[in-house]
């Protein structure tokens, strides 16, 4: 350091230390400072020099207007150039990392730490839900429980939807049509077979998924899920992936384009293509209506662990088809390392908890109320118009509709199968647009085929808008009570006296009855095949479209494809193996 320098930093009392090349640029820029007043007076010379040479964009537009300004900024250019050449980085960096780097050096000898323990709280939960042997059965179970929470848990809630749904909304809208001189029109036909069938029955699974983003969230926020990563890492690795590639999947688990478009986090072309072409298999959120739907009417008593069962299934299916993969197509591929800070634990906030769970919520009713709308509607008119018949329009037996037609001519692949229903047929074939449409057909096609065929029901009392909305109230009460007496059971505890199961709903005895029939006796069976399928093949359009954005054409064909023709061999061995084995 010059003289002059020096001299400067006793008057100042101390003085950052840039380095010897640093600091003779700074001395310099101060000289030329010192040499015009206007600018001299108005800023302290070694402050300007400095953020000169970082190339402050604010502080040079004021200098082009000050006398001797565009001088002084020629030699600034001038310095920093000399500087990034000797340093080969940015003066800017430079300058941060002498500045941290004195900071570092002043409190080291300024603060006097007392001796304590080298492992915080996290490290010590790290050694147990990171172990090598440990971490993998814990992630499991908290999977488990998980979907134990969003199927056993949310069925008070779920069940209290459905019947205010079908309840008072749907007399309230054929008190509305009958007033207005529409009542036993199309247009009622419409509007409670078509929009409240078919709307109506996905929004009911709106708190199955409400728990799911729930405890999803809770993981996410405190911390866990990044762990999840790291103790996946090995797993992946036998993949040709890495731990990084889970994150992607673990997003899936909500909805698959987010999931495939998260790929973009990986530096590795090929590792994006391959994660990308797994994602799908990782169960998204519309699918869990078809799991919680089918595990209530044929595993009551094991709903959760059949819920469970199809995501662990998508994991080990994820699993077999990438290291298949990977020793064909993508053999040979060099593995990226992972390396990947663990953030501390921390306890979840009520408020970014809420915001994560709606949001997610949101985006599905969202769903409801422009795809899958759009989806019951054009449901519904195929099922109004008649084929092979003489019935007038919305009057057809839906056997006789143009969807049992279309749907009809598909339903011979899906025989060896165990569901060669023209129903299932078409939820399959809707699927395609949106993986909760598969819940919307059945509502529609089994609903529609009970009031049409099945014996008239009794009509009930009538009621008053006032007296629907106490009872709306007073059953949302009830519901509630009996969601938080349904915690305890999930660790195996009973603090309440059993109450009687409630009565299957008139499609899940419709399902049953359909499904059992077509199966010749086998419909759990049947049903086992059914959502295996549905987990497997080809995810909704929207995810298609993120696939030939983020992948390309070709591997996009090849994942539509290949997950349908997959899903129809796995389905064919649930089925045809449990006959084999005297099963369902």
């Amino acid at each position: 350091m010059s003289a002059h320098e020096l001299a400067y930093t006793r008057r100042q009392g101390f003085v950052v230390d840039y380095g010897r090349d640093v600091e003779e640029e700074i001395v310099r820029l101060q000289n030329e400072i010192d040499r015009h007043p206007s600018i001299c007076q108005r800023f302290p010379s070694r402050w300007l020099a400095i953020k000169l040479l970082e190339q402050d964009a604010e502080l040079e537009e004021r200098l082009h207007k000050l006398e001797g300004g565009v001088k002084l900024l020629a030699h600034a250019r001038a310095s920093a150039t000399h500087l990034a050449q000797v340093y080969g980085d940015d003066v800017d960096t430079i300058i941060a990392d002498r500045r941290y780097g004195w900071i570092n050096g002043l409190v080291r000898e300024a603060v006097h730490r007392p001796a304590t323990s080298r492992y915080t709280i996290s490290d010590r939960i790290d050694r147990i839900v990171t172990h090598r042997l440990l971490g993998i059965p814990i992630f499991l179970f908290l999977m488990y429980m998980v979907f134990k929470l969003t199927s056993d848990v949310s069925a008070p809630l779920l069940d209290w939807v459905d019947g205010v749904i079908n309840g008072p909304i749907a007399n309230w809208i054929i008190a509305i049509l009958n007033a207005v001189g529409l009542g036993g029109t199309w247009v009622e036909h419409l509007l409670i077979e078509g929009v409240v069938a078919g709307v109506g029955g996905v929004l009911v699974f709106v708190p199955v998924l409400m728990f799911l983003y729930l405890a999803l969230a809770l993981l996410e926020d405190s911390g866990y899920m990044a762990r999840a990563a790291f103790v996946m890492d090995r797993l992946m690795h036998a993949l040709g992936l890495h731990g990084k590639s889970f994150l992607p999947m673990l997003v899936g688990f909500g909805c698959s384009v987010p999931a495939i478009y998260a790929t973009r986090t990986l530096e590795n072309r090929k590792d994006r293509i391959l994660t990308g072409l797994l994602v799908p298999f990782m169960s998204c959120g519309a699918r869990l209506p078809v799991y919680v739907l089918f595990a209530a009417i044929f595993f009551p008593q094991n709903s959760g662990a059949a819920v469970f069962a199809m995501y662990a299934l998508g994991i080990v299916t994820a699993i077999v088809v990438g290291m298949a993969l990977k020793n064909t197509l993508f053999k040979g591929k060099e593995q990226s390392p992972f390396v990947m800070e663990l953030p501390p634990y921390r306890l979840p906030t009520l408020k970014g908890i809420w915001l994560s769970v709606w949001e997610r919520t949101s985006a599905f009713v969202k769903k409801a109320w422009t795809m899958i709308l759009a989806t019951s509607i054009v449901i519904w008119l195929l099922l109004a118009i008649p084929i092979h018949s003489n019935a007038a329009f919305a009057e057809t037996e839906v056997s006789n509709s143009a969807f049992a037609a279309v749907s009809g001519a598909m339903a011979p692949a899906f025989a060896p199968l165990g569901f060669g229903s023209w129903q299932s047929a078409g939820a399959i074939v809707t699927g395609f647009l949106a993986k909760e449409v598969v819940v919307t057909t059945m509502a529609q096609t089994y609903g529609v085929q009970e009031n049409a065929e099945g014996a008239p029901e009794e009509e009930p009392a009538p009621t008053t808008f006032f007296e629907d909305i106490g009872g709306i109230v007073t059953s949302f009460g009830g519901a509630v009570v009996d969601t938080v007496k349904s915690i305890p059971l999930l660790v195996g505890i009973n603090l309440f006296e059993a109450e009687e199961e409630a009565e299957p709903t008139a499609l899940m005895a419709q399902l049953h009855d359909g499904f059992t029939t077509t199966s010749n006796g086998h419909g759990a069976l049947a049903a086992l095949a059914f959502m295996v399928f549905v987990l497997i093949y080809t995810p909704c359009v929207t995810a298609i479209a993120a696939e030939r954005h983020e992948l390309g054409t070709r591997w996009t064909l090849f994942s539509f494809f290949g997950q349908l023709v997959l899903a129809w061999i796995m389905a064919f061995v649930v089925f045809q193996g449990g006959l084999l084995l005297g099963l369902g």
